[in-house]
């Protein structure tokens, strides 16, 4: 750890993995701000293995505070098209960032290639949770869901939040797949609402995280920056097309956001099955 701890300042990037990490920045911010997650479950596999950043538990530290900029940043055209659920968004930020702070100081702990392995049989998990949700919804299930939070099922979205922030934290993730589950199933909100409120949890989350694996040296900020740069413009095109499919009712969010959860997964999968693999 203590090698790794002192990596980000003696990593020399190229002008190619410059431009890669905007690129991959405008993915994380679109991905964000169309359904919610996919932040860190994309920012993570490609500062790994598209922009070659040889050291995993600083793509951690480094993604965490990328994510929770650019979902900062793309809240302001959710807020703005009402699809922000105030309250239930900031209980869930402050429950699950104290959880999430405990959650990223256990996984510096763990090896990074199981780390990543057990981040994605999670995703899987979650992929198929949440496409199950969405064939099973429709238009109904979208107006019995607009009713107002009773207090049995703040208590649900306590419980879902701390057990959402320690996830978050161990993994390095902002935790949007998760959050937007963490939201939707105690509380019954929309799929839309339920993105947009999302944000604020990520941004906290990845906040907490980024700042844990910072004073443990773990972070490039440099990189950071670059993904935030592209990651602005993604977000403001996610925003308006995640608009515009959420209020159509037809359920196809949840469908994009399974499907993008699952293939990550799988490809992280196979970049790691040698961490589970028996030794020679």
């Amino acid at each position: 750890m203590s090698v790794e701890m002192t990596a980000a300042s003696q990593v020399v990037l190229t002008t190619g993995q410059h431009v890669l990490s905007v690129i991959s920045g405008f993915a994380v911010g679109f991905s964000l701000s169309l359904i919610g997650g996919g932040g860190s479950i994309l920012a993570v596999p490609l500062l790994l293995y598209l922009v070659g950043y040889p050291k995993p538990h600083v793509v951690i530290g480094t993604t965490a505070l990328a994510v929770s900029a650019n979902a900062f940043f793309n809240l302001v055209p959710h807020a703005y098209a009402g699809n922000v659920r105030w309250k239930e968004a900031i209980l869930f930020a402050i429950v699950g960032a104290i959880a999430a702070f405990a959650g990223s100081s256990a996984g510096k702990a763990v090896g990074s290639e199981k780390l990543l392995f057990l981040f994605a049989i999670l995703m899987l998990v979650i992929a198929a949770l949440m496409l199950r949700r969405g064939k099973s919804g429709g238009r109904q299930n979208l107006a019995e869901s607009d009713a107002p939070a009773n207090q049995h099922k703040m208590v649900k979205l306590i419980g879902a939040a701390g057990a959402v922030g320690l996830l978050s934290g161990f993994f390095g993730i902002g935790g949007g797949f998760l959050i937007v589950p963490g939201l939707v199933f105690p509380t019954g909100m929309p799929m839309i609402s339920a993105i947009g409120s999302s944000l604020v949890s990520v941004g906290t989350f990845g906040l907490v995280t980024a700042l844990n694996y910072a004073r443990s040296g773990l972070l490039d900020w440099r990189v950071a920056g670059l993904y935030l740069s592209g990651g602005i413009f993604g977000g403001w095109i996610g925003s308006r097309i995640a608009t515009r499919l959420g209020h159509s009712g037809k359920g196809t969010l949840n469908v994009i956001f399974s499907v993008v959860v699952a293939l990550v997964a799988l490809y992280i999968l196979y970049r790691n099955l040698a961490a589970f693999a028996p030794a020679q």
